[in-house]
This record gives C-alpha cells, sequence and structure tokens, in this order.
C-alpha cells in the first residue's frame, strides 16, 4: 500500500502503455488461467499484443478471473493455428526456453534481451517474444524458427518458472529498456519478415537440391544450423533480395 508520503515519487513509477510492435506469443497454452494471468502481466508493463497459437481453451472464465482487469487484452488477442502464422510478419523472434536442447543457440539473459527487443522495435520492425507450452517448453522445430534464445538465471536448487512469471520478468525488463533514453538507430531497410525468411529457405533447399549437394554434418540438422545463422544475421529486405536474386541467378545456370 502507498502511504501520503509516497505521492512525490508516484509519477515517477506511472506506467504507460508502450507503443512498440511487441507481442508475447503463447503456443499450445494447457491452462486458461495461465493465459489470464500472462495478460495480467502484459498489462502491468505496457504491453498489448497478446497473440495466442492454438490454446486448449480459450476464451474461459478462468482466463477472465486471472487476468484481474487485464480481460481487453484478452478480448483483442489474436488467435493462430501455427507459430509459423503467429510470427509471420515479425522481424525478430526470440524463443524462452530452459533447455537448448540440440540447437547450439548462445542464450542471452533478459536485460540483453529486452535492450535487442526495444532497439529492433523502434526501428519499426515488428518483434515477438515467443513461450511454449507449460510441460516442455519450445520444441526442437520451434526454436529453429527464432533468431534468438533468452534464458532466466535462477537458482540451481529450484529452476521452475510458470509461463506468467516468465512473461512478467521478461516483460518489467522490455518496460525499463524502453525507459531509458536510448538513441533510435534507424536502418535504411525494415527487418526481412518470417514470411520472407521462410520462402529464402525453401527457395535455398530447392537449390541445394537442384545442385546435389548433401548434407555431410554429423547431426543431419543442416537446415537448422543455416536457419541459425540466417536469422542470427537480422538480415533486412535488401539483403533478402539480394539472396534471393544469387538464388535464382544460381538456378538460371543450371537450366
Amino acid at each position: 500500500m502507498r502511504g501520503d508520503d509516497d505521492c512525490e515519487t508516484r509519477p515517477f513509477y506511472l506506467m504507460t502503455e508502450l507503443t512498440l510492435p511487441i507481442r508475447i506469443v503463447l503456443i499450445e497454452t494447457s491452462h486458461p488461467g495461465n493465459i489470464g494471468a500472462v495478460a495480467r502481466a502484459m498489462k502491468n508493463m505496457g504491453l498489448r499484443e497478446l497473440h495466442l497459437v492454438n490454446p486448449r481453451e480459450f476464451p474461459h472464465s478462468e482466463a477472465i478471473a486471472r487476468a484481474s482487469g487485464a480481460d481487453d487484452l484478452l478480448d483483442s488477442a489474436v488467435l493462430h493455428t501455427s507459430m509459423q502464422d503467429a510470427i509471420a510478419d515479425c522481424g525478430l523472434v526470440i524463443g524462452t526456453s530452459a533447455r537448448q536442447r540440440h540447437i547450439p543457440f548462445v542464450p542471452i539473459e533478459p536485460r540483453e534481451c529486452a535492450q535487442l527487443v526495444v532497439n529492433k522495435a523502434r526501428d519499426g520492425n515488428p518483434v515477438a517474444l515467443v513461450f511454449g507450452t507449460e510441460r516442455t517448453g519450445l520444441t526442437n522445430s520451434e526454436l529453429a524458427l527464432c533468431g534468438h534464445l533468452v534464458t532466466i538465471p535462477t537458482s540451481d536448487v529450484y529452476s521452475s518458472l510458470n509461463v506468467a512469471m516468465a512473461v512478467q520478468i521478461i516483460a518489467y525488463e522490455v518496460r525499463l529498456a524502453a525507459r531509458e533514453a536510448m538513441p533510435v538507430h534507424l536502418r535504411e531497410d525494415p527487418l526481412a519478415s518470417q514470411a520472407d525468411m521462410e520462402r529464402f529457405y525453401e527457395h535455398l533447399q530447392a537449390v541445394l537440391a537442384g545442385t546435389n549437394f548433401r548434407d555431410h554434418t554429423s547431426s543431419g540438422h543442416l537446415m537448422s544450423r543455416v536457419r541459425r545463422l540466417f536469422n542470427r544475421a537480422l538480415v533486412d529486405q535488401n539483403e533478402m533480395r539480394i539472396l534471393r536474386g544469387i538464388l535464382t541467378a544460381v538456378q538460371e545456370n543450371m537450366k
């Protein structure tokens, strides 16, 4: 509770909505209450874009109850049938996970993640922060769609975090990063969207097949590593046109 002595400092902590294109994406959430709790965590920090991929139960009264006044975010939530659809127009996609699985990510922590998110969003690039299922997190195929992986440092004794707790921590860091007087780094071209990237990967696979290129990696995960390479590079739209042009030229010379 606030006392009268706190009145002078209160304006410093007033939270307004962020106008940056940052979305929270929840994958196949099992418990509707968690969706409501996430909406509450988002609204606390001024985030409004909630995207849901195949939630088990939604809409649901428990989600509204747990939202505690953030039910307007539930009303405006966007439903998707796949993660690809939920991130298709995003230039930057960051997955959250406690495990790296077989994909060799170099994980970043929430503070570094928030700075990256805010900088890219300020350049006009839609950004997605993706959270997996409560029980297993993001799958390998879902992680392969991410350009970065963020992990929350927790106690080795007890590292379990509820999805809403994880959203709250990262949203808080995003809020702090957005509040800082950071310079805006405008790019000449916006980042290529995830839909653009998927078309590029399909084009690249077609070219590799046409040249009889074989996967000589010991793990057999060539395209996963190729995806990691280009996702990490944050390819912009002009660079994407160059890459697609190169692939088209290779195909024409193969005829």
